[in-house]
């Protein structure tokens, strides 16, 4: 459909998108597990544009700057959370393209706190999926946490779990990971980007995991990942929600599943300095995305193949 061009707030910009990631949070959304507040809402939070105009309070951005918008659209910048630097558990989170309108268009705006610089290493749809993708996996990795030398699992081996892996092979050059997904494409994926086994998401690994990070949107996944997790170690379940099923629940089998002190974490959101310190970490290791380009005009042929089809990289909507 066609809207007005947005008009920025005082302490905003108005970008003019180029390309913008796709996420499965957006099936989250549409399916009903995330809903939007309010509708029409435009989706897309992995966006990257070039500044159009510039909000009357704004200092130190230019016309034609590159800049990226990830999850995070805002925060109220007052509660303990924030102070803290934690604004991925603010009351007030704003997320980009469910509470406010994303990318999934030719333009956008945003607060210019929530803008970021995009490293020149970069092309435009390079770097989108780092502003989720990879941001959220390298919030997941940093609370999983490993150290060099011990196993780490992946369950499930989308977007962001091939960028965690390539970040552990740089930062954990000892550590050997395992990857669980459901199909032999994302398998033959991750074997070949440095993965030293792989298998389905029921099988059990040769080693018992020291951490182990969930990617996926299914229950069932939660109850393999503990069996073959160590004593004493860390499920990160990165997922904004999960979808039916639940009664795979009913398999956690307390003294196989749970005991011997391991631990559930959960990843909420993102803050603004994992988005910040990641696309500086992704720049120094020359970190690129496996990435797969649609149109805008084929935005749900790309969420129809991100929820049925093997997964290999990231998906990225083309704007023009």
């Amino acid at each position: 459909m066609e809207i007005p061009v947005p008009v920025p707030d005082a302490d905003g910009i108005l970008l003019k998108v180029s390309s913008c990631g796709v996420c499965h949070t957006e099936l989250d959304e549409i399916e009903g597990r995330t809903p939007p507040p309010r509708l029409p809402i435009i989706l897309g939070h992995q966006v990257i544009g070039r500044v159009e105009a510039i909000g009357k309070q704004v200092s130190g951005v230019g016309i034609g700057d590159r800049m990226g918008v990830a999850w995070i659209f805002s925060a109220c910048g007052r509660c303990k959370f924030c102070l803290a630097g934690m604004q991925n558990l603010c009351p007030e989170f704003q997320a980009t393209g469910r509470d406010a309108n994303g990318g999934y268009a030719q333009y956008m705006t945003v607060a210019k706190g929530f803008a970021y610089t995009i490293p020149d290493v970069f092309s435009d749809v390079e770097a989108a999926p780092l502003l989720c993708a990879g941001a959220i996996g390298y919030r997941s990795l940093r609370l999983a946490g490993l150290k060099d030398g011990q196993r780490l699992g992946l369950m499930g081996f989308g977007a962001s779990a091939h960028l965690v892996l390539k970040m552990v092979k740089h930062r954990y050059p000892d550590t050997d990971v395992y990857v669980f997904a459901r199909s032999a494409v994302e398998r033959q994926f991750a074997l070949e980007l440095g993965a030293v086994w792989a298998g389905g998401t029921a099988e059990r690994a040769p080693h018992k995991l020291d951490s182990i990070i969930d990617t996926t949107p299914a229950w069932q996944p939660i109850v393999d990942a503990l069996a073959n997790l160590e004593s004493g170690g860390r499920l990160v379940i990165n997922a904004i929600r999960k979808e039916g099923g639940k009664q795979s629940l009913l398999d956690l089998d307390y003294p196989q599943h749970l005991w011997q002190e391991k631990e559930i974490k959960s990843v909420a959101n993102i803050t603004q300095a994992d988005v910040t310190e990641f696309l500086s970490l992704a720049a120094d290791m020359g970190l690129k995305p496996e990435v797969q380009e649609f149109s805008l005009e084929q935005a749900n042929e790309a969420l129809m193949a991100l929820k049925d089809g093997p997964i290999r990289g990231a998906k990225v909507l083309k704007i023009r």
